[in-house]
């Protein structure tokens, strides 16, 4: 019965799916960096140890290489399996009854191979439905995006894409489209509209697998995406072709640079001639055809070239190897990228230039898509590095902590959006809970209850161990 009333309360999208109004989430934090409603505080430093307080139950078989907490009630983790499973946790309400102060959150359902168009090889990415817990999204190695319905645990939507999908991503803040961007092995991005059931957008312009992508926060219309080609493209999902194309080579330091005015560079005494000529007329009177002729081609305006085609033939990189992560800061304001290349750089999304933040010691293996997370006030930033993850500061690029626990290599992570709880999941089938230790319990006396004494049964402190000489034996 535990179980069937944790299921009860998923969201009610099914029936709406073609009709659904979309709404924004209110997030419960300002889009300030630096006054977050919800900041987590100094305190979030003290994340170096495993909560004791919390404990995920082993379900995965395999690794795990994708995790999401849905951010309308912060309440059901989802996790993304090497096997083609998909697993939900409830970490609020523990499903299994403990009498040790640990509680342990079991699966609330899981989903594998034997439901009908379930996943037939490993789920690279899951996300849940933006508005309420009623739909979720995945992608597979099997070249196939899912949209689940919750209650059911049935596929409602699947969509079949060229190649092994990497990456999905649905926009936060969208209130005009049910777009789900899709990275795969092609070099196309392919948005997938929830409402018909089709593919509605093809974008072009990376030249290799695309392993990462993520919608704006500030704009519903656009998206960023991270190929194995080293680039980093924006697009704007309103026209052809993307508008920004980041580049390592340019960068900035501190503030951002003054906008620059279009220069007027001085015109040749044999051009001012020419115009002056062609304005007032050849006193001489002798015009040749060949001056007509020259005059003429001089008036044919240089052909204009579509910014979208521009833009395909813009070879810039980011990184000097395949681009695996990308996260946009809660304002907003500023883009993380993660390569291949072992760097982690920080963009400003205004100007498209490298911040030049240097963060230390990174690590960054292999070429398969990882999963960054970052604290609700943008303040840490947490990257899988091998069997440990390390919390860098993001604006000074400083590593604060390294967190050991897993043994063996570090996919993902998910910070809470409410809560002190970071979450990761490894190949060793593990998922972490990380959070702050229990502040100490004090008496009245100023001391720490959680000493070496304890209560007994006549209120009376007494000592745990007992004198060698003296049996515990009661009379």
């Amino acid at each position: 019965m535990q179980k069937e009333s944790c299921t009860k309360g998923w969201g009610r999208t099914r029936h709406h799916l073609g009709q659904t109004a979309i709404r924004l989430t209110a997030i419960g934090w300002s889009f300030e960096h630096k006054n977050a409603v919800h900041s987590v505080g100094n305190n979030i430093l003290l994340i170096t140890m495993l909560s004791s307080s919390k404990e995920i139950v082993i379900t995965h078989e395999v690794g795990i290489n994708s995790l999401h907490v849905d951010a309308t009630e912060g309440r059901y983790l989802l996790s993304g399996g090497s096997d083609g499973s998909v697993v939900c946790y409830d970490t609020v309400y523990p499903l299994r009854d403990s009498a040790s102060l640990c509680k342990q959150h079991v699966a609330a359902f899981k989903t594998d191979r034997r439901v009908p168009r379930g996943h037939k090889f490993a789920v690279s990415s899951v996300q849940w439905y933006p508005v309420d817990t009623g739909l979720f999204v995945t992608g597979s190695f099997d070249t196939h995006v899912n949209v689940w319905d919750t209650n059911s645990l049935q596929v409602e939507l699947q969509y079949d894409m060229p190649g092994k999908v990497h990456s999905v991503s649905m926009s936060q803040v969208a209130t005009s489209h049910l777009l789900i961007a899709v990275g795969s092995e092609d070099p196309m991005v392919r948005l997938c509209d929830m409402a018909t059931g089709a593919c509605t957008h093809t974008l072009a312009g990376h030249r290799d697998a695309v392993l990462a992508v993520q919608w704006s926060i500030s704009s519903e219309w656009t998206l960023y995406t991270g190929s194995c080609d080293g680039a980093i493209r924006f697009w704007d999902i309103r026209r052809a072709g993307s508008f920004k194309v980041l580049d390592q080579d340019t960068s900035q330091m501190g503030r951002r640079p003054p906008i620059v005015k279009h220069r007027e560079w001085p015109i040749s005494s044999e051009k001012s001639k020419k115009l002056l000529k062609r304005a007032f007329g050849d006193k001489s009177g002798a015009t040749s055809s060949h001056s007509r002729k020259s005059a003429a081609h001089e008036r044919v305006a240089p052909k204009r070239v579509h910014p979208g085609m521009a833009s395909v033939n813009n070879y810039a990189t980011a990184h000097n190897g395949a681009v695996k992560a990308l996260l946009p800061t809660n304002d907003g304001y500023f883009l993380v990228s993660a390569g291949a290349d072992s760097r982690v750089k920080l963009w400003d999304v205004e100007s498209g230039c490298d911040t030049l933040v240097n963060y230390e010691k990174t690590r960054v293996k292999g070429n398969r898509a990882t999963q960054l997370a970052l604290s609700p006030d943008s303040s840490l930033l947490f990257v899988p590095t091998y069997t440990t993850i390390q919390v860098y500061n993001l604006w000074t690029g400083v590593l604060l902590k390294t967190l050991r626990g897993h043994f063996d290599n570090v996919n993902c992570c998910e910070f809470h959006p409410y809560e002190q709880e970071m979450y990761s999941g490894s190949n060793d089938r593990k998922i972490l809970v990380w959070n702050p230790p229990p502040p100490p319990r004090i008496d009245e006396d100023g001391k720490d209850v959680c000493s070496t004494k304890a209560k007994g049964a006549s209120g009376e402190a007494e000592e745990f161990s007992t004198r060698p000489d003296e049996d515990a034996w009661s009379d």
